[in-house]
C-alpha cells in the first residue's frame, strides 16, 4: 500500500472525504489543501454513466475555458503554400509540411497541440503511431483539421482543451492553475460541465453525471455535489 508524506497527510486532513461540496466550496477546499511550492494545475475527473465500448456512447469533444489553462501552448501547424504564412501570422509556433513530418519521424515532439489543413492529412496520417498515443493527432471532431487556421490557433492559444471519456467511463481535464483563484476556476469548471451535460448520448440511460472529483497536482481529491449539474440540464 502506498505511503504518503506528512505534507499530504496534513493536506488530506483539511478535506472531509465523504462530503460532497458545492462547486465553489470544493474549489476553495482544493486550494486550501494545496501544499506544493509550484503553481499546481487543478484537474477534474467526471465519472459518466456511459459505456465507452459502444460507439454511440463515446463522449469526446472540446471546450474553450473562458479563463484559459494557465499554460503556454506550443502549436504546430501542418500546412503548405500560403497557409504556412497564414499560420505564422496567426501565432503558430511551428509550421511546415514534409520537413516537419520527417522531423517528428525522427523523434521530435516538442509541441503541445497540432493543427493541420485537410490537404495535409494524407501525409500527417503517416504519423498516427507517434502522435496518436500522445493525443497530438489532428482531428476533424476537435476542430484541428481545418483551413480556418487563424480561428483554430486562436482557440487553442486561448485555452481550448480536448477531452475524451476513458474505458472506465471517466473524463479527466485540467481547468486551470491554482494561482487563478476559486472564482476564475469556477467559471472554467462550469464551462466544462455545461459542455459535458449537453453532450449526453441519447442512448445513455439512468444517471449520467455519477461523480465529480477535483484535485490539484499534489493535493487530495475533493468530491463535488453533482446536483449543480441539474441546472445545466444534467441528471
Amino acid at each position: 500500500m502506498a505511503k504518503h508524506g506528512k505534507n499530504f497527510a496534513a493536506s488530506r486532513g483539511k478535506v472531509e472525504r465523504e462530503t460532497r461540496y458545492t462547486f465553489a466550496e470544493g474549489l476553495e477546499k482544493a486550494l486550501e489543501a494545496k501544499y506544493a511550492k509550484f503553481d499546481e494545475t487543478v484537474d477534474v475527473a467526471v465519472r459518466l454513466g456511459v459505456d465507452p465500448r459502444h460507439a454511440d456512447q463515446m463522449v469526446r469533444g472540446t471546450v474553450v475555458l473562458p479563463n484559459g489553462t494557465g499554460k503556454e501552448v506550443k502549436v504546430l501547424v501542418f500546412a503548405k503554400g500560403e497557409k504556412e504564412k497564414e499560420a505564422l501570422d496567426a501565432g503558430a509556433d511551428f509550421v511546415g509540411s514534409d520537413e516537419i513530418v520527417e522531423k517528428i519521424t525522427g523523434g521530435w515532439t516538442d509541441f503541445d497541440r497540432a493543427i493541420a489543413t485537410p490537404d495535409m492529412m494524407a501525409t500527417v496520417g503517416k504519423l498516427g503511431k507517434i502522435l496518436g498515443p500522445r493525443g497530438l493527432m489532428p482531428n476533424t471532431k476537435s476542430g484541428t483539421v481545418t483551413f480556418d487556421l487563424a480561428k483554430a490557433i486562436q482557440e487553442v492559444k486561448a485555452g481550448k482543451i480536448e477531452f475524451r471519456v476513458d474505458k472506465g467511463g471517466v473524463v479527466h481535464a485540467p481547468i486551470g492553475k491554482s494561482s487563478f483563484g476559486a472564482e476564475k476556476l469556477l467559471v472554467n469548471l462550469n464551462a466544462l460541465m455545461d459542455k459535458l451535460v449537453r453532450m449526453k448520448p441519447t442512448s445513455s440511460k439512468g444517471t449520467y453525471i455519477k461523480g465529480i472529483t477535483l484535485s490539484t497536482t499534489m493535493g487530495p481529491g475533493v468530491k463535488l455535489d453533482t446536483a449543480e449539474t441539474k441546472a445545466m440540464g444534467g441528471k
